[in-house]
């Protein structure tokens, strides 16, 4: 009983992956379709307002990060306290995406809409969109703790 087969370590590394990649994929989708909203007026600022999308794809690599080390620990036999840690950790790092993805699309679409109507809300949406990143950011470092116990 206190040991199980790796099966579960599979399917938790599957399951964080899926979670951060679908807020970096809304995250994504969001902020550009914000873009190509405001493309249409002001085509000059599309580099500039990249930003989003770039900050949306970090989130899904935390993910993979801790994918990778959930992967790489798995043995065929496991512990049932080292499974409940990789469970942990993949749903810290999933579920914290996941806000931070949604963050991110939200903060991103609606912040490059208002910086090209008033530029000066560019610096405004580039300090909220690091605090949406840090909370994916947060999920990665707790993810980090519990995989490596």
């Amino acid at each position: 009983l206190s040991e199980m087969r790796s099966g579960g370590s599979k399917s938790e590394s599957a399951s964080l992956s899926l979670s951060v990649a679908l807020g970096a994929a809304y995250g994504t989708a969001k902020s550009g379709t914000g873009i190509a909203a405001m493309s249409v007026m002001r085509p000059e600022l599309i580099m500039k307002s990249i930003i989003p999308v770039v900050m949306a794809g970090i989130i899904a690599i935390y993910g993979l990060v801790v994918a990778v080390l959930i992967a790489n620990s798995i043995s065929p036999t496991v512990t049932l306290y080292k499974s409940f840690l990789q469970l942990g950790a993949g749903l810290s790092v999933g579920l914290s995406g996941l806000a931070a993805g949604f963050a991110i699309g939200i903060v991103g679409d609606a912040g490059v809409r208002g910086t090209a109507q008033q530029p000066r809300l560019f610096v405004g949406m580039i300090l909220i969109l690091i605090f949406a990143e840090v909370l994916g950011l947060y999920g990665l470092i707790v993810a980090l703790i519990l995989s490596t116990k």
